[in-house]
């Protein structure tokens, strides 16, 4: 294990926290059972793992901001959560998180079911002090994703990351570089990538973009407000129905199949190197898994299997400079990209973004393809955690 000097204001100790279900358990639960999911998290007698249990739920339910009071209400309690918690622990992963909706940090116990890794989360606010100690871990990671509302708790992060004492993965001053105006900035002129020009413009300005163009409020993801605009009405129709008083302004870039397809890939880098998580493939440009009827159609997942079994003899081969570049200029040592690939072979880059889901957790008979390929992603994790050791 790595030494360090501790930070005075970082104490480590062997902590003693009873697991809570994870996003990951809850998630699988049949509508019906969440209920008495509820009901059984109500019944906890230790308050704040009953109140993060039902912040949990409720983010499962959609109920976002029921969820974030029973969060905020744990946070005045306690600040340390244990999600993950093998009999006999070979890796101790401290997460450094945030305040906010489930989708603000990374779903680090995702890359974890099955392993022997324990996964300890603690929650670092703006106001609160740090607890008195921390438990002992092996490697810490920061798990707060970029947003302008993050700002104040990544500064904090990032004053006491020189002296943390043990490796601290995702430093906070490159989380920032997923920002979509900073990261088109660092990566748009690395050979083999195109990045579509993105600006931060204010409301007043939009009015001033070329056409066409996509546009988002700014701090969203899962294409939550984001459209695609080709006409001048178009666009205030879009900015009639959204107050926000920033947007970013990327150019439009086509990419469809030549079958009227739209193909996007979800590509983890993990320590430098590229895994593919998924390809999903939909006749709309905006291109989600979930949304794609993937598991309807087994001609897609015929389709994306192959990608998948044979992407590290392929395009991680092809563009393995480009991946080491789009890394290096990141300077994340986990980061998820989402991507398409052009007709010129040349990869289309949407977003890259510290938050990105990568899974195991679809349906083990129509995805059995999916299995052996995520778990070299989840290997590939665990070998960073233990290079750091």
């Amino acid at each position: 294990m790595t030494s360090s000097t501790h930070h005075p204001a970082v104490t480590l100790s062997d902590t003693e926290l009873r697991p809570l279900a994870s996003s990951l358990e809850i998630g699988r639960l049949p509508a019906q059972m969440l209920a008495g999911a509820i009901a059984d998290a109500a019944a906890d007698p230790d308050p704040a793992n009953m109140y993060m249990r039902l912040f949990i739920i409720l983010q499962v339910m959609g109920q976002a901001d029921a969820a974030l009071e029973m969060q905020r209400r744990a946070l005045a309690l306690r600040q340390l959560f244990r999600v993950a918690s093998p009999p006999k622990p070979a890796i101790r992963l401290l997460a450094l998180m945030g305040p906010g909706h489930i989708g603000d940090n990374a779903p680090l116990e995702f890359l974890l079911e099955h392993s022997d890794i324990r996964l300890d989360l603690l929650y670092i606010t703006a106001e609160l002090a740090l607890p008195e100690s921390i438990p002992e871990h092996d490697v810490a990671i920061v798990a707060l994703g970029e947003a302008d509302q993050h700002r104040a708790v990544l500064a904090r992060i990032e004053s006491l990351a020189d002296a943390w004492p043990r490796p601290l993965l995702n430093r906070p001053r490159h989380i920032g570089n997923c920002a979509r105006d900073r990261s088109y900035a660092l990566l748009h002129a690395i050979p083999g990538l195109v990045m579509p020009a993105t600006r931060r413009v204010a409301r007043a300005q939009c009015a001033q973009c070329a056409l066409p163009l996509t546009i988002r409020p700014l701090d969203t993801h899962g294409g939550r407000g984001l459209a695609r605009i080709d006409t001048r009405p178009e666009l205030d129709a879009y900015l009639a129905e959204h107050p926000e008083s920033e947007f970013y302004v990327s150019q439009y870039v086509e990419y469809r199949s030549a079958d009227g397809q739209f193909r996007k890939l979800r590509i983890a880098l993990i320590d430098g190197a590229p895994y593919l998580c998924h390809m999903a493939i939909g006749p709309d440009w905006i291109v989600h898994y979930a949304l794609a009827g993937m598991q309807l159609c087994a001609a897609k997942r015929a389709e994306e299997a192959p990608w998948m079994a044979d992407f590290e003899q392929g395009l991680a081969v092809q563009h393995r400079a480009t991946f080491a570049a789009i890394a290096a200029a990141l300077g994340l040592d986990y980061v998820i990209l989402d991507c398409a690939l052009l007709p010129d072979a040349r990869l289309l880059l949407f977003e890259a973004d510290t938050r990105g889901w990568i899974h195991a957790v679809d349906a083990s008979k129509e995805f059995a393809y999916k299995q052996t390929t995520m778990q070299k992603a989840f290997d590939g994790f665990r070998s960073m955690l233990c290079k750091q050791m």
